[in-house]
C-alpha cells in the first residue's frame, strides 16, 4: 500500500491538527474567497478575491451553466450603497413548478440581514429542524460591511426561525447576547453582528474555509438534542465547479448552535491514496474521497429505513457522483458503527474500503452538486435536490434507489442558482401538501433566496 512521504504528512498533520484546534476553540478567521463586495485585485491578504469562489466559483458564467455571473459587482443590480454589496431586487419567476418568493439573507431581504446580524452577502443555507420545531439555517463564507477592514468576513454563520408560514417567506428573530433561541449567534457587546461557528486557518493553499454541507439534530443522551453540522475544509478553490478539500468533518453543539466542537475522530482526510498516519491522525483512506460533501435524512418512518440516518456523499467540486452511507443515530461520531452501500451485489459493508470503485457503489451518476434529501409523505418517496444554474428534482423508494432521471424545477438560464437546501419544515416533507420550499444561492447577488415548488407533477 503506497505511503505518502515525510513532508506530505507532516503538512497533512499541521493542517488538521491546527484547524481541529482553532474550530474546537471558535478563533481564527482568514480573509474571504468570495466575491460580494465586488471585490477586484488582491485583498490585504494577497488572495485575489475578483477570481475565486466560495461554494460557487467566482468567474463563472450563467449562460455556461456554471454557477452563476461574474462574481464581482453583480449583474442583477444592486443595493446602490457601496457597503452593502451586490444583491439586487429579488429576481421575479413564476413558472410551471416552480416560483421565487423572498430573499432570506441581504440588506433587501426582508431580514434586513446586514442591519440586524452584519450579513449583507452569504450562500448555502444548510437547513434542518433542532429537533423541538425550529429551523436552524448554516450559511457559507459571510460578508458585512464591504468597507469594513476584512469585509466583516466570517467562514460561516447561523440563523433562527420559528416561521412556519413559508409562503411569504422565512422571517429571523432578532439576536439576543447569549440567548440560543434567538435569531443568530449573539455575543455581548456585539448586538447586531452574528458570530463566526467553525473556525479555519484562512491560508490560502492551506486552508481557505471551512463551508456546512449538511446538518441534523438527534437526540442526546439525558434528553435533548444535539446539533451536528458536516462541513469541509477548503484547500483550494479552482476553475468554476471546482475546489480541492482537506477533509470533511462533523462539529457539534449541545447549546442550539451557539457554540460548536468538531469531533477529530470524524475528520475524513481527502487524498488519493490510502496510507495508514501517525496514531494523532486519521487514517486517510482513498473512499474517504466520496465523502467530502453531502446530505443527511432520516429514514422513511414505520419502515426498517426509520432505524437509521442515511448520509449522502460526493466528492469535493461538483462533478462527482453520489455515494451512500447509513448509521444509527446513537453513532453520528462512531465511524467504526457506520455502514456504506456497495451496490446490489455487495450490498451494505462495514469498511468504507470495501466500497468498489468501479461504479456500482454509486447512487446518482456525476455530476451530482450540493444536495439534499429527504422523505416526503405527501408523495410517498424520497426527495433529492441538487443543482448547478437549474434545479433539478429526483425520487426513489429507498435512500440507495434506483433514483429517477432528474425532473428541472428551475430551468437552467432563467435564474442561475445553486445548493437547494430543503426546508424541513415544508409542508410536502410534512404532510399531504404538494409544496415544497428550498433555499437556493444565487452568485451574481452573493445571497440565498426562498423557492416554493408544488410536487404535484412528480406524484405517480
Amino acid at each position: 500500500m503506497p505511503r505518502l512521504n515525510r513532508s506530505i504528512r507532516l503538512s497533512l498533520a499541521a493542517v488538521v491538527a491546527t484547524s481541529a484546534c482553532a474550530v474546537a476553540l471558535g478563533h481564527g478567521a482568514g480573509p474571504a474567497d468570495a466575491a460580494p463586495c465586488g471585490n477586484s485585485g488582491f485583498g490585504s491578504s494577497g488572495i485575489d478575491f475578483g477570481s475565486l469562489g466560495s461554494s460557487g466559483s467566482a468567474g463563472s458564467s450563467g449562460s455556461s451553466g456554471s454557477s452563476g455571473s461574474s462574481g464581482s459587482s453583480g449583474s442583477s443590480g444592486s443595493s446602490d450603497i457601496p457597503n452593502l454589496g451586490p444583491q439586487g431586487p429579488l429576481p421575479l419567476y413564476a413558472g410551471l413548478r416552480s416560483r421565487t418568493v423572498a430573499w432570506v439573507t441581504g440588506p433587501l431581504s426582508i431580514n434586513r440581514t446586514f442591519s440586524r446580524f452584519a450579513i449583507s452577502g452569504t450562500d448555502v443555507g444548510v437547513s434542518w429542524d433542532n429537533g423541538s420545531g425550529q429551523t436552524l439555517m448554516a450559511f457559507g463564507d459571510t460578508f458585512g460591511n464591504c468597507n469594513a477592514l476584512g469585509q466583516q468576513w466570517r467562514h460561516n454563520v447561523l440563523l433562527r426561525t420559528n416561521d412556519d408560514r413559508l409562503v411569504d417567506g422565512i422571517t429571523v428573530p432578532n439576536g439576543i447576547a447569549d440567548d440560543p433561541n434567538s435569531g443568530s449567534v449573539i455575543f455581548p457587546g456585539q448586538p447586531n453582528f452574528a458570530q463566526q461557528l467553525i473556525a479555519s486557518l484562512g491560508i490560502s493553499g492551506v486552508e481557505v474555509t471551512t463551508i456546512p454541507t449538511a446538518a441534523i439534530a438527534l437526540p442526546r443522551p439525558g434528553g435533548g438534542f444535539r446539533q451536528f453540522i458536516n462541513y469541509m475544509s477548503v484547500r483550494s478553490w479552482g476553475s468554476a465547479g471546482n475546489w480541492v478539500t482537506n477533509f470533511s468533518a462533523i462539529a457539534f453543539s449541545d447549546d442550539n448552535g451557539q457554540h460548536w466542537e468538531t469531533d477529530r475522530s470524524t475528520i475524513r482526510l481527502n487524498s488519493p491514496v490510502s496510507v495508514n498516519l501517525p496514531e494523532a491522525l486519521p487514517t486517510l483512506e482513498y473512499n474517504n474521497g466520496k465523502f467530502q460533501q453531502g446530505a443527511y435524512t432520516p429514514g422513511r418512518p414505520n419502515s426498517e429505513e426509520s432505524a437509521y440516518v442515511y448520509q449522502f456523499g460526493t466528492p469535493n467540486g461538483r462533478f462527482g457522483a453520489a455515494f451512500l452511507a447509513r448509521f444509527k443515530p446513537a453513532d453520528i461520531l462512531n465511524f467504526d458503527g457506520y455502514e456504506y452501500w456497495a451496490g446490489s451485489a455487495l450490498g451494505w459493508v462495514r469498511d468504507i474500503a470495501q466500497v468498489p470503485d468501479n461504479g456500482s457503489a454509486i447512487v446518482v451518476p456525476a455530476p451530482v452538486t450540493e444536495l439534499s434529501v429527504a422523505w416526503s409523505p405527501y408523495l410517498g418517496k424520497y426527495v433529492m435536490l441538487d443543482g448547478d444554474n437549474g434545479i433539478k428534482l429526483r425520487t426513489a423508494d429507498h435512500p440507495q434507489g434506483p433514483w429517477s432521471s432528474p425532473t428541472y424545477i428551475v430551468p437552467p438560464g432563467v435564474i442561475v442558482l445553486y445548493a437547494p437546501m430543503m426546508l424541513p419544515n415544508s409542508p410536502a416533507l410534512q404532510g399531504n401538501s404538494p409544496d415544497l420550499y428550498f433555499n437556493a444561492s444565487r452568485w451574481s447577488d452573493y445571497n440565498v433566496m426562498l423557492l416554493q415548488t408544488n410536487l404535484r407533477f412528480a406524484r405517480g
